[in-house]
Protein backbone atom coordinates (compact mmCIF):
# COMPACT_ATOMS: atom_id res chain seq x y z
CA UNK A 1 0.00 0.00 0.00
CA UNK A 2 2.81 2.40 0.86
CA UNK A 3 4.53 1.62 -2.43
CA UNK A 4 1.34 2.36 -4.40
CA UNK A 5 0.86 5.60 -2.47
CA UNK A 6 4.43 6.61 -3.25
CA UNK A 7 3.93 5.95 -6.95
CA UNK A 8 0.69 7.97 -6.89
CA UNK A 9 2.54 10.92 -5.33
CA UNK A 10 5.34 10.58 -7.87
CA UNK A 11 2.88 10.52 -10.76
CA UNK A 12 1.09 13.56 -9.31
CA UNK A 13 4.31 15.60 -9.26
CA UNK A 14 5.18 14.27 -12.71
CA UNK A 15 1.84 15.45 -14.11
CA UNK A 16 2.18 18.82 -12.35
CA UNK A 17 5.68 19.33 -13.75
CA UNK A 18 4.50 18.29 -17.21
CA UNK A 19 1.60 20.77 -17.11
CA UNK A 20 3.92 23.60 -15.99
CA UNK A 21 6.44 22.77 -18.74
CA UNK A 22 3.71 22.54 -21.40
CA UNK A 23 2.19 25.89 -20.38
CA UNK A 24 5.64 27.52 -20.35
CA UNK A 25 6.45 26.04 -23.77
CA UNK A 26 3.12 27.19 -25.22
CA UNK A 27 3.51 30.72 -23.87
CA UNK A 28 7.11 30.97 -25.12
CA UNK A 29 6.22 29.52 -28.51
CA UNK A 30 3.25 31.86 -28.83
CA UNK A 31 5.39 34.92 -28.08
CA UNK A 32 7.83 33.90 -30.81
CA UNK A 33 5.28 32.86 -33.44
CA UNK A 34 2.02 34.65 -32.53
CA UNK A 35 1.51 36.17 -36.04
CA UNK A 36 1.30 32.68 -37.50
CA UNK A 37 -1.16 31.47 -34.85
CA UNK A 38 -3.36 34.48 -35.56
CA UNK A 39 -3.00 33.74 -39.26
CA UNK A 40 -3.99 30.11 -38.66
CA UNK A 41 -7.14 31.24 -36.85
CA UNK A 42 -8.16 33.54 -39.68
CA UNK A 43 -7.26 30.94 -42.32
CA UNK A 44 -9.48 28.45 -40.51
CA UNK A 45 -12.33 30.97 -40.36
CA UNK A 46 -11.96 31.72 -44.10
CA UNK A 47 -11.66 28.04 -45.06
CA UNK A 48 -15.42 27.52 -45.75
CA UNK A 49 -15.36 30.40 -48.25
CA UNK A 50 -12.17 29.10 -49.85
CA UNK A 51 -13.64 25.60 -50.09
CA UNK A 52 -16.80 27.02 -51.67
CA UNK A 53 -14.77 28.85 -54.31
CA UNK A 54 -12.84 25.69 -55.12
CA UNK A 55 -15.84 23.38 -55.35
CA UNK A 56 -18.50 25.60 -56.90
CA UNK A 57 -16.41 27.94 -59.05
CA UNK A 58 -13.43 25.65 -59.73
CA UNK A 59 -10.88 28.11 -58.35
CA UNK A 60 -7.31 26.79 -57.91
CA UNK A 61 -6.32 26.53 -54.23
CA UNK A 62 -4.00 29.54 -54.42
CA UNK A 63 -6.53 31.79 -56.12
CA UNK A 64 -9.29 30.63 -53.77
CA UNK A 65 -7.13 31.42 -50.74
CA UNK A 66 -6.22 34.86 -52.10
CA UNK A 67 -9.82 35.69 -53.01
CA UNK A 68 -11.20 34.60 -49.62
CA UNK A 69 -8.45 36.58 -47.89
CA UNK A 70 -9.31 39.76 -49.82
CA UNK A 71 -13.04 39.32 -49.22
CA UNK A 72 -12.55 38.61 -45.51
CA UNK A 73 -10.13 41.50 -45.11
CA UNK A 74 -12.51 43.88 -46.89
CA UNK A 75 -15.45 42.85 -44.72
CA UNK A 76 -13.45 43.00 -41.49
CA UNK A 77 -11.85 46.33 -42.38
CA UNK A 78 -15.18 47.81 -43.42
CA UNK A 79 -16.85 46.76 -40.18
CA UNK A 80 -14.01 48.07 -38.00
CA UNK A 81 -13.78 51.35 -39.91
CA UNK A 82 -17.55 51.88 -39.87
CA UNK A 83 -17.84 51.14 -36.15
CA UNK A 84 -14.87 53.38 -35.38
CA UNK A 85 -16.32 56.38 -37.18
CA UNK A 86 -19.78 55.75 -35.71
CA UNK A 87 -18.28 55.71 -32.21
CA UNK A 88 -16.23 58.83 -32.97
CA UNK A 89 -19.36 60.60 -34.23
CA UNK A 90 -21.32 59.60 -31.13
CA UNK A 91 -18.57 60.71 -28.76
CA UNK A 92 -18.17 64.02 -30.56
CA UNK A 93 -21.92 64.63 -30.30
CA UNK A 94 -21.69 63.85 -26.59
CA UNK A 95 -18.69 66.17 -26.23
CA UNK A 96 -20.62 69.02 -27.83
CA UNK A 97 -23.79 68.58 -25.81
CA UNK A 98 -22.50 67.30 -22.44
CA UNK A 99 -21.86 70.76 -20.90
CA UNK A 100 -25.36 71.94 -21.76
CA UNK A 101 -26.91 68.71 -20.54
CA UNK A 102 -25.13 68.90 -17.20
CA UNK A 103 -25.97 72.58 -16.72
CA UNK A 104 -29.64 71.88 -17.44
CA UNK A 105 -29.64 68.89 -15.11
CA UNK A 106 -28.11 70.80 -12.20
CA UNK A 107 -30.33 73.80 -12.90
CA UNK A 108 -33.40 71.56 -12.51
CA UNK A 109 -31.90 69.97 -9.40
CA UNK A 110 -31.25 73.36 -7.83
CA UNK A 111 -34.77 74.56 -8.62
CA UNK A 112 -36.19 71.41 -7.06
CA UNK A 113 -34.08 71.90 -3.92
CA UNK A 114 -34.80 75.64 -3.56
CA UNK A 115 -38.50 75.44 -4.42
CA UNK A 116 -39.41 72.13 -2.71
CA UNK A 117 -36.78 70.79 -0.33
CA UNK A 118 -35.71 74.06 1.33
CA UNK A 119 -39.23 75.40 2.01
CA UNK A 120 -40.24 72.05 3.48
CA UNK A 121 -37.11 72.00 5.61
CA UNK A 122 -37.76 75.54 6.84
CA UNK A 123 -41.29 74.67 7.83
CA UNK A 124 -40.24 71.49 9.64
CA UNK A 125 -37.22 72.90 11.43
CA UNK A 126 -38.60 76.36 12.10
CA UNK A 127 -35.37 77.86 10.84
CA UNK A 128 -36.85 80.26 8.32
CA UNK A 129 -35.27 83.30 10.01
CA UNK A 130 -31.83 81.68 10.18
CA UNK A 131 -31.81 80.53 6.58
CA UNK A 132 -32.26 83.70 4.56
CA UNK A 133 -33.15 84.07 0.92
CA UNK A 134 -29.60 85.28 0.25
CA UNK A 135 -28.17 82.02 1.53
CA UNK A 136 -30.58 80.14 -0.72
CA UNK A 137 -29.27 82.00 -3.76
CA UNK A 138 -25.70 81.28 -2.67
CA UNK A 139 -26.56 77.59 -2.48
CA UNK A 140 -28.28 77.89 -5.86
CA UNK A 141 -25.20 79.46 -7.45
CA UNK A 142 -22.97 76.75 -5.96
CA UNK A 143 -25.00 73.98 -7.54
CA UNK A 144 -25.00 75.80 -10.90
CA UNK A 145 -21.21 76.13 -10.74
CA UNK A 146 -20.82 72.41 -9.96
CA UNK A 147 -23.03 71.50 -12.90
CA UNK A 148 -21.08 73.75 -15.25
CA UNK A 149 -17.73 72.34 -14.13
CA UNK A 150 -18.82 68.71 -14.40
CA UNK A 151 -20.38 69.32 -17.80
CA UNK A 152 -17.23 71.01 -19.09
CA UNK A 153 -15.03 68.21 -17.72
CA UNK A 154 -17.20 65.56 -19.35
CA UNK A 155 -17.09 67.41 -22.64
CA UNK A 156 -13.30 67.70 -22.54
CA UNK A 157 -12.90 64.04 -21.58
CA UNK A 158 -15.18 62.88 -24.39
CA UNK A 159 -13.36 65.12 -26.86
CA UNK A 160 -10.03 63.56 -25.87
CA UNK A 161 -11.47 60.09 -26.45
CA UNK A 162 -12.80 61.16 -29.85
CA UNK A 163 -9.40 62.64 -30.79
CA UNK A 164 -7.66 59.43 -29.74
CA UNK A 165 -10.05 57.29 -31.78
CA UNK A 166 -9.51 59.59 -34.74
CA UNK A 167 -5.77 59.06 -34.51
CA UNK A 168 -6.31 55.31 -34.36
CA UNK A 169 -8.50 55.46 -37.44
CA UNK A 170 -5.88 57.49 -39.30
CA UNK A 171 -3.18 54.97 -38.38
CA UNK A 172 -5.07 51.99 -39.87
CA UNK A 173 -2.77 51.81 -42.97
CA UNK A 174 0.32 51.63 -40.76
CA UNK A 175 -1.40 48.97 -38.68
CA UNK A 176 -2.11 46.91 -41.81
CA UNK A 177 1.52 47.16 -42.92
CA UNK A 178 2.61 45.86 -39.51
CA UNK A 179 0.46 42.78 -40.10
CA UNK A 180 2.00 41.99 -43.48
CA UNK A 181 3.42 38.72 -42.17
CA UNK A 182 0.01 37.72 -40.84
CA UNK A 183 -1.62 38.37 -44.21
CA UNK A 184 1.05 36.40 -46.06
CA UNK A 185 0.73 33.55 -43.58
CA UNK A 186 -3.06 33.51 -44.00
CA UNK A 187 -2.61 33.15 -47.76
CA UNK A 188 -0.06 30.34 -47.60
CA UNK A 189 -1.93 28.49 -44.85
CA UNK A 190 -5.19 28.78 -46.77
CA UNK A 191 -3.56 27.52 -49.96
CA UNK A 192 -1.98 24.47 -48.32
CA UNK A 193 -4.55 23.87 -45.57
CA UNK A 194 -5.73 20.46 -46.78
CA UNK A 195 -2.22 19.13 -47.28
CA UNK A 196 -1.05 20.29 -43.84
CA UNK A 197 -4.12 18.98 -42.02
CA UNK A 198 -3.78 15.59 -43.75
CA UNK A 199 -0.11 15.42 -42.72
CA UNK A 200 -0.98 16.29 -39.10
CA UNK A 201 -3.73 13.68 -39.08
CA UNK A 202 -1.35 11.06 -40.45
CA UNK A 203 1.41 11.61 -37.91
CA UNK A 204 -0.71 12.38 -34.84
CA UNK A 205 -1.37 9.46 -32.44
CA UNK A 206 -4.95 8.25 -32.58
CA UNK A 207 -5.71 9.02 -28.92
CA UNK A 208 -4.38 12.57 -29.25
CA UNK A 209 -6.25 13.06 -32.53
CA UNK A 210 -9.54 11.99 -30.93
CA UNK A 211 -9.02 14.37 -28.01
CA UNK A 212 -8.12 17.20 -30.40
CA UNK A 213 -11.21 16.50 -32.48
CA UNK A 214 -13.39 16.45 -29.34
CA UNK A 215 -11.80 19.72 -28.20
CA UNK A 216 -12.56 21.28 -31.58
CA UNK A 217 -16.19 20.16 -31.42
CA UNK A 218 -16.61 21.41 -27.85
CA UNK A 219 -14.96 24.73 -28.71
CA UNK A 220 -17.28 25.17 -31.67
CA UNK A 221 -20.40 24.35 -29.65
CA UNK A 222 -19.61 26.29 -26.50
CA UNK A 223 -17.65 29.31 -27.71
CA UNK A 224 -18.78 29.97 -31.25
CA UNK A 225 -22.33 28.89 -30.48
CA UNK A 226 -22.39 31.36 -27.59
CA UNK A 227 -20.93 34.17 -29.71
CA UNK A 228 -23.44 33.48 -32.47
CA UNK A 229 -26.32 33.56 -29.98
CA UNK A 230 -25.05 36.81 -28.45
CA UNK A 231 -24.72 38.37 -31.90
CA UNK A 232 -28.34 37.46 -32.65
CA UNK A 233 -29.50 38.97 -29.35
CA UNK A 234 -27.43 42.11 -29.96
CA UNK A 235 -28.89 42.48 -33.45
CA UNK A 236 -32.48 42.04 -32.27
CA UNK A 237 -31.93 44.53 -29.44
CA UNK A 238 -30.33 47.05 -31.78
CA UNK A 239 -33.22 46.81 -34.25
CA UNK A 240 -35.82 47.30 -31.49
CA UNK A 241 -33.94 50.28 -30.06
CA UNK A 242 -33.51 51.80 -33.54
CA UNK A 243 -37.25 51.50 -34.25
CA UNK A 244 -38.11 52.96 -30.84
CA UNK A 245 -35.71 55.89 -31.11
CA UNK A 246 -36.86 56.59 -34.67
CA UNK A 247 -40.47 56.74 -33.52
CA UNK A 248 -39.40 59.10 -30.73
CA UNK A 249 -37.50 61.20 -33.31
CA UNK A 250 -34.23 61.06 -31.40
CA UNK A 251 -31.18 62.37 -33.27
CA UNK A 252 -28.49 59.80 -34.10
CA UNK A 253 -30.83 56.81 -33.74
CA UNK A 254 -28.56 54.55 -35.81
CA UNK A 255 -25.45 55.30 -33.73
CA UNK A 256 -27.32 54.96 -30.45
CA UNK A 257 -28.89 51.66 -31.54
CA UNK A 258 -25.47 50.24 -32.41
CA UNK A 259 -24.01 51.37 -29.07
CA UNK A 260 -26.95 49.88 -27.16
CA UNK A 261 -26.68 46.65 -29.15
CA UNK A 262 -22.98 46.36 -28.33
CA UNK A 263 -23.73 47.08 -24.66
CA UNK A 264 -26.07 44.07 -24.73
CA UNK A 265 -22.97 41.86 -24.83
CA UNK A 266 -21.99 43.00 -21.31
CA UNK A 267 -22.92 40.32 -18.74
CA UNK A 268 -25.51 41.36 -16.11
CA UNK A 269 -25.58 44.93 -17.54
CA UNK A 270 -26.68 45.10 -21.16
CA UNK A 271 -29.16 47.63 -22.47
CA UNK A 272 -29.81 49.10 -19.04
CA UNK A 273 -26.32 50.65 -18.94
CA UNK A 274 -27.43 53.09 -21.67
CA UNK A 275 -31.20 53.46 -21.51
CA UNK A 276 -31.74 53.62 -17.74
CA UNK A 277 -29.22 56.42 -16.95
CA UNK A 278 -30.49 58.28 -20.01
CA UNK A 279 -34.08 57.95 -18.84
CA UNK A 280 -33.10 59.09 -15.32
CA UNK A 281 -31.27 62.12 -16.72
CA UNK A 282 -34.30 63.12 -18.80
CA UNK A 283 -36.49 62.76 -15.73
CA UNK A 284 -34.22 65.09 -13.75
CA UNK A 285 -34.09 67.66 -16.57
CA UNK A 286 -37.87 67.75 -16.86
CA UNK A 287 -38.33 65.74 -20.09
CA UNK A 288 -40.77 63.41 -18.39
CA UNK A 289 -42.48 62.19 -21.58
CA UNK A 290 -39.25 61.12 -23.28
CA UNK A 291 -37.98 59.65 -20.00
CA UNK A 292 -41.06 57.44 -19.67
CA UNK A 293 -40.79 56.49 -23.35
CA UNK A 294 -37.18 55.33 -22.90
CA UNK A 295 -38.16 53.35 -19.79
CA UNK A 296 -40.93 51.68 -21.82
CA UNK A 297 -38.46 50.97 -24.64
CA UNK A 298 -36.10 49.36 -22.13
CA UNK A 299 -38.98 47.24 -20.82
CA UNK A 300 -39.85 46.11 -24.35
CA UNK A 301 -36.25 45.11 -25.10
CA UNK A 302 -36.06 43.16 -21.84
CA UNK A 303 -39.33 41.31 -22.54
CA UNK A 304 -38.24 40.40 -26.08
CA UNK A 305 -34.81 39.29 -24.85
CA UNK A 306 -36.25 37.13 -22.08
CA UNK A 307 -38.65 35.59 -24.60
CA UNK A 308 -36.12 34.66 -27.29
CA UNK A 309 -33.04 34.08 -25.12
CA UNK A 310 -33.89 30.50 -24.05
CA UNK A 311 -34.37 29.52 -27.71
CA UNK A 312 -31.32 31.35 -29.01
CA UNK A 313 -28.99 30.32 -26.19
CA UNK A 314 -29.62 26.61 -26.59
CA UNK A 315 -25.91 26.14 -25.82
CA UNK A 316 -24.27 28.37 -23.22
CA UNK A 317 -20.80 28.74 -21.75
CA UNK A 318 -22.30 27.99 -18.33
CA UNK A 319 -19.38 29.62 -16.52
CA UNK A 320 -19.47 30.52 -12.86
CA UNK A 321 -19.44 34.33 -12.46
CA UNK A 322 -16.88 34.10 -9.63
CA UNK A 323 -14.62 31.95 -11.84
CA UNK A 324 -14.89 34.55 -14.60
CA UNK A 325 -13.93 37.37 -12.19
CA UNK A 326 -10.98 35.35 -10.89
CA UNK A 327 -9.82 34.64 -14.46
CA UNK A 328 -10.06 38.35 -15.32
CA UNK A 329 -8.04 39.41 -12.28
CA UNK A 330 -5.46 36.63 -12.68
CA UNK A 331 -5.06 37.43 -16.39
CA UNK A 332 -4.62 41.13 -15.59
CA UNK A 333 -1.95 40.38 -12.98
CA UNK A 334 -0.05 37.91 -15.18
CA UNK A 335 -0.29 39.47 -18.65
CA UNK A 336 -1.35 43.07 -18.09
CA UNK A 337 -4.31 44.59 -19.96
CA UNK A 338 -4.15 41.83 -22.61
CA UNK A 339 -4.77 39.36 -19.78
CA UNK A 340 -8.35 40.60 -19.57
CA UNK A 341 -8.82 38.61 -22.79
CA UNK A 342 -6.41 35.74 -22.11
CA UNK A 343 -7.78 35.03 -18.62
CA UNK A 344 -11.33 34.09 -19.70
CA UNK A 345 -9.94 32.26 -22.76
CA UNK A 346 -7.79 30.12 -20.48
CA UNK A 347 -10.81 29.47 -18.25
CA UNK A 348 -12.84 28.35 -21.29
CA UNK A 349 -10.02 26.01 -22.36
CA UNK A 350 -9.90 24.47 -18.88
CA UNK A 351 -13.69 23.97 -18.87
CA UNK A 352 -13.57 22.32 -22.29
CA UNK A 353 -10.70 20.04 -21.24
CA UNK A 354 -12.83 18.93 -18.31
CA UNK A 355 -15.78 18.37 -20.65
CA UNK A 356 -13.86 16.13 -23.06
CA UNK A 357 -12.46 13.99 -20.25
CA UNK A 358 -8.85 15.17 -20.07
CA UNK A 359 -9.13 15.92 -16.35
CA UNK A 360 -10.58 12.46 -15.75
CA UNK A 361 -7.74 10.88 -17.78
CA UNK A 362 -5.16 12.72 -15.67
CA UNK A 363 -6.89 11.65 -12.48
CA UNK A 364 -6.98 8.03 -13.68
CA UNK A 365 -3.28 8.13 -14.59
CA UNK A 366 -2.32 9.50 -11.17
CA UNK A 367 -4.39 6.83 -9.46
CA UNK A 368 -3.60 3.77 -11.63
CA UNK A 369 -0.72 4.73 -13.90
CA UNK A 370 -0.56 3.13 -17.34
CA UNK A 371 -2.17 -0.08 -16.07
CA UNK A 372 -5.71 1.29 -16.73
Amino acid sequence: MKKETGWMIARFFLVTAAIVIIIWAIVTLFKLTYPFWIAALFAWMLKPLSRLLQRQFKFPPGLAALTSLLIGLSIFGGIITGLTFLIIDGIQRFADKAPTWMEDAFHNIQQFINQTILPAWREVSGAAENFSRREGFSFNDGISEIGTQIGTALGQFAQKIADGLTQIALSVPTFLVAFLFILLAIYFLGKDWERMTNALRKYTPLVLYKKTHAFHQAMWIRVFGYLKAQFILMTVTGIIVFIGLSLLRVDGAVTLAIVVGIAEFLPYLGTGTILLPWSLYLLVTGSIGLSISLAVLYGVTMIVRQTIEPKVLSSSMDLNPIAVLVSLFAGLQLFGPVGLLFGPVLLVIIVILVDIGVAEDIKRFIRDGFSS
